[in-house]
């Protein structure tokens, strides 16, 4: 039964800068276009296929390091593809926005492996080069490997570098914000004078973390600080996101789990004095549809028949920080408590009580989709289930991850996107503006509650007298 009141669904796709990304093994299927992700073609692709389904933007994961914690190397994540080889998400942007004039790119960088400063810049110019339709996806990531190629010993502990990200906002937000004033930029071509100088602050960061006392060398971008997402959905990133975040995207295998998780993330929002829908939360799903039901159905047993066990316990294995290889198939899971993502065990164990996992179950489930859900069936019967899922679940939208590239998202834009116009509960052109005007109907730039638009005020209040 389609639900029955008519709140609003959002759609973002979710990606990544390689070729087996949330579906290991149906990179083999003959329609399968990932093993293209070099190509410019392929972005500029997918960039116009979205565009046209009204998506909200694309946002690329990303990860700066391998997925070696199954058997405890790196065999399974070369042989599958699973998420390398992997290419950097942030310089295939300016190809996808010369082709669009609405899509927003959500990109993703860990605060973990890149000095705030220099990467402060990096998002200017994409902000600049996209005339604001960029966001940002704030991690701290999970994969030992890349910490220790970045020559540190191991990985920094789970809630320690939460820490550092309290920090690293607080550079960028002085830079993105405090450093140049509104009108500092003059490009006075009389007087010759470009900026006044007097207008430009030195930020003056010295801090736990990060010594920054220079300015921002780039000026003021169309949104100043890109959107900001995060993913974080254990207690430590949820109080995060709750600081932070306008956007949050979540990942759990149930309506129950993701309930939970929902209503969590809604009483942080609370208790860090903000309006609980004052950030967007996205839900990872997967969709494959067709004309019929049964076609649907056929269609998704196909894609099963290419998914790789193997591939998926990599993908978990990395995740989780547990090795899976060291259980049997028909072991339950349980819950350890590791510096990886803590609330990916959890959403299986302890989100569902009725719901007992095994290896076997939890590999067949991420093989097609990853964490997320799957929804299978004709646009009437799809339709049906995202709208109950919004109403039951309280998200705002959903964070659609391919089964296969692109044909699942041309699915998508051609027969559930139609049939969700149909009912009313999905845009059928986009607002005019940056990606924060349009995804809240505001302003370019943070809100006034926002955290980050206190450094905006006291930043130039306090550094004018200091130069």
């Amino acid at each position: 039964m389609p639900a029955t009141k008519s709140k609003q669904i959002r759609f973002n796709a979710f990606e990544m800068n390689c070729i087996a990304h949330q579906s290991p093994g149906l990179w083999r299927h003959p329609q399968d276009r990932s093993r293209e992700y070099k190509d410019i073609d392929y972005w500029t692709d997918l960039a116009k296929i979205l565009e046209q389904g009204i998506f909200d933007g694309i946002f690329l994961a990303d990860v700066l390091g391998i997925y070696d914690v199954y058997h405890q190397n790196m065999h399974h994540a070369l042989s599958g593809a699973v998420q390398v080889p992997v290419n950097d998400p942030l310089q295939i942007v300016p190809a996808m926005a010369t082709v669009t004039k609405h899509l927003g790119f959500g990109v993703t960088t860990s605060i973990s492996f890149e000095h705030p400063y220099p990467f402060a810049r990096r998002m200017s110019t994409l902000d600049h080069l996209t005339k604001g339709r960029v966001g940002w996806n704030i991690v701290t990531s999970y994969l030992a490997s890349g910490s220790k190629n970045l020559g540190l010993s191991d990985q920094i502990s789970h809630d320690q570098r939460y820490d550092i990200a309290d920090e690293y906002l607080e550079v960028l937000y002085k830079l993105w914000e405090g450093s140049w004033e509104n009108d500092a930029v003059l490009a006075d071509k009389k007087t010759g004078i470009f900026a006044d100088s007097t207008k430009v602050h030195p930020i003056q960061h010295k801090g736990k973390y990060f010594e920054v006392p220079g300015i921002h060398i780039c000026e003021p971008s169309p949104q100043r600080t890109p959107v900001l997402y995060q993913a974080g959905a254990s207690g430590r990133g949820q109080t995060f996101a709750s600081q932070n975040a306008e956007c949050i995207f979540i990942a759990a295998p149930s309506k129950l789990a993701t309930r939970s998780i929902v209503k969590s993330i809604r009483q942080k929002l609370i208790d860090n004095g903000r309006d609980p829908y004052s950030a967007k939360i996205y839900a990872l799903l997967s969709i494959v549809t067709d004309e019929t039901d049964h076609q649907a159905q056929l269609k998704f047993k196909e894609y099963q028949s290419y998914a790789s066990y193997d591939g998926a316990l990599t993908l978990l294995s990395g995740w989780s920080g547990v090795d899976f290889s060291n259980y049997k198939s028909k072991d339950k899971v349980e819950y350890i408590q590791t510096d990886a993502i803590q609330s990916l065990l959890d959403s299986y164990v302890n989100a569902d009580p009725d719901r007992v996992w095994t290896i076997e179950e939890i590999a067949n489930w991420v093989g097609v989709g990853g964490n997320g859900p799957v929804l299978v069936g004709s646009a009437q019967t799809v339709a049906d289930e995202l709208q109950q899922w919004v109403e039951d679940t309280d998200i705002d939208g959903f964070n659609l991850a391919y089964i296969l590239a692109h044909q699942t998202f041309e699915d998508i834009v051609n027969f559930i996107v139609p049939e969700l116009q149909k009912r009313g509960v999905y845009p059928k052109q986009y607002s005019e503006g940056t990606l924060r005007e349009k995804l809240f109907n505001a302003k370019a730039h943070l809100p006034e509650w926002h955290r980050g638009a206190a450094y905006r005020k006291s930043t130039t209040s306090s550094l004018k007298a200091a130069v």
